[in-house]
């Protein structure tokens, strides 16, 4: 009895032994099974020399490739694209081996020389890009020249779409600034017209009172008296109208010169009037001012240099 007990307490012991092991083989093969899943969810392959990494989205639970230009795309890029396929994806990143995160400036082919982290959510992914040959420094010399002329093409090919919408950009501003313009050049008109007529009623009542003296002294030097009399009348005339000048100096700060003497009255004449309809001159000045950096803006934008002819072109245009 003694033997049969220690026999079927072995073989129970072996069987339990036996689902031990095949229970951890199962939990080797599920953990094996999910760093197979975890690795191969973001793969990097090239095909036509270009870089193609395969993301598993995490919403729609497919996987997409991503088409990458190592020469002018860069990690912002990349990661922009991610968000654009995929709108559940709240945080995405890239972090280096070492736990420091990727500036998204970083290029597409400094990214690939190592191993990455890929952050989606709340799902690390480790990226394992296959290794390349180093190139050798003549040839990183001529693939940095290549880079210079790629962006140098870039820029010449996208200039002209800039211009052409920055043209219009400031055409339609400066059409919206003569529209807000339009009313108030009409009253300043107005205004100008009547400082204008004001203006001219001064000047011709100056001569009417020069001439008017002229007729007085006459007639009270040749008729009424005689040159010894008015001498000394018309010496304190003229001194008088001197006396008039040097206060006109010192009031004004400008010396009585015909035409600038006529400006100033205008303008007395005209800032009168805008006090009277209460005209918004500041909010004119202003007009007037944006209008002529519009327009002084899309001058310098329509330059042959700014435009970058070439030199036959220029020539033509000068000529």
């Amino acid at each position: 009895m003694h033997s049969l007990k220690s026999t079927a307490v072995s073989r129970h012991a072996q069987i339990l032994a036996l689902n031990v092991r095949a229970s951890q083989q199962q939990n080797r093969g599920a953990i094996c099974f999910l760093l197979v899943h975890t690795t191969k969810t973001v793969t990097v392959v090239y095909q036509n020399g270009l870089p193609v990494i395969s993301v598993s989205l995490p919403s729609r639970r497919e996987r997409c490739q991503f088409t990458l230009k190592p020469l002018s795309d860069c990690v912002g890029v990349f990661l922009q694209q991610l968000q654009a396929e995929d709108r559940g994806i709240d945080r995405v990143a890239i972090y280096s081996m070492d736990g420091a995160r990727v500036a998204s400036s970083t290029g597409i082919d400094i990214l690939l020389l190592d191993d990455f982290k890929l952050v989606i959510n709340d799902t690390e992914h480790l990226v394992r890009p296959p290794r390349r040959e180093m190139l050798p420094h003549e040839e990183a010399e001529r693939l940095n020249d290549v880079k210079f002329l790629v962006q140098q093409l870039y820029t010449t090919l996208r200039i002209e779409e800039h211009q052409l919408s920055k043209e219009r950009e400031l055409i339609g501003r400066l059409e919206d600034l003569n529209s807000q313009l339009r009313p108030l050049e009409k009253v300043r008109e107005e205004l100008s017209k009547k400082a204008e007529r004001r203006t001219t009623w001064v000047l011709w009542g100056g001569m009417a009172y020069m001439a008017t003296q002229f007729g007085i002294l006459a007639r009270l030097t040749w008729w009424e008296y005689s040159w010894d009399i008015m001498e000394p009348v018309t010496y304190f005339i003229t001194y008088g109208t001197a006396m008039a000048m040097y206060a006109y100096f010192v009031l004004t700060r400008q010396e009585y010169v015909y035409p600038d003497a006529r400006d100033r009255q205008y303008l007395l004449f005209f800032h009168k009037g805008v006090k009277r309809t209460r005209f918004d001159i500041e909010k004119y000045n202003k007009l007037k001012d944006d209008i002529a950096e519009v327009e002084l803006d899309l001058k310098r934008l329509r330059d042959p240099l700014q435009l970058q002819l070439p030199v036959q072109q220029l020539t033509a245009s000068k000529n």
